[in-house]
């Protein structure tokens, strides 16, 4: 399968680099590039790309609120991957509850890039790195104080706890062996967890946890939490 994507950057320079980055690949076609969130828009509207690559700082339409068009458009058929830098951080949180797949600082490397692509594209969520992890912790936390929309109710005790488990960072291989039970069984858990409290990911489900209470940042699920980057890429 060959991933298209678009690329969207106001930054010439940094648009350029990152398209000939994945344009060495035999598996990622670039089907078109944009240098504000207007015109991403547009390409993602003409081309129906896998995968939209959008910073989140743009003119006339940020990366935010231009993941929320191209997801509402393309139904979710086009995913997203948000890039930003390090003294943007603080829109992690806005970018994955607007759609995003996933959330990669600029300075990634030219693998870890490639990875987070591949990993978003096929549906998947992605967080990295480990610093990002802990502002989404952070920024949750901050918004404890208003009352949350959703609750625990009509979850069972065992779907809360696996909730618990995927905010501190475990795959379902770690979950299984945790509550001694199969990867079959964690998969049925997280797909009803999921069913029930309308998460679309991983992503969401851990800004869930968050919000509710159920993890604390600085509390040691936070420390819990491993540095790969592909910690949240385990599918369902």
């Amino acid at each position: 399968m060959v991933i298209k994507a678009i690329v969207a950057d106001d930054q010439s320079v940094v648009r350029t680099g990152f398209v000939n980055l994945l344009s060495t690949q035999h598996d990622i076609r670039v089907v078109g590039e944009a240098e504000d969130g207007v015109q991403a828009v547009r390409v993602a509207a003409e081309q129906r790309p896998d995968l939209a690559l959008l910073d989140i700082r743009m003119p006339y339409k940020n990366g935010i609120e231009a993941a929320r068009e191209i997801l509402a458009a393309s139904e979710g058929a086009t995913k997203v991957l948000i890039l930003t830098t390090f003294d943007l951080d603080e829109y992690v949180y806005d970018a994955l509850a607007a759609g995003a797949g996933g959330f990669l600082l600029k300075d990634a490397t030219f693998p870890e890039l490639l990875h987070a692509v591949r990993v978003v594209a096929r549906g998947d969520a992605l967080l990295a790195p480990e610093i990002t992890k802990r502002l989404i912790a952070e920024f949750a936390r901050q918004r404890a104080s208003v009352p949350p929309a959703r609750t625990l109710e009509g979850l069972t005790a065992r779907e809360a706890e696996v909730l618990v488990l995927i905010a501190r960072g475990l795959s379902n291989a770690e979950i299984a062996g945790r509550l001694t039970i199969s990867d079959h069984t964690v998969k049925t858990h997280i797909n009803r967890l999921f069913a029930k409290m309308r998460l679309r990911d991983r992503a969401q489900a851990v800004i869930l946890a968050y919000e509710l209470g159920l993890v604390r940042a600085g509390s040691s699920a936070t420390t819990a939490v491993p540095r790969q980057v592909d910690r949240f890429d385990d599918s369902l």
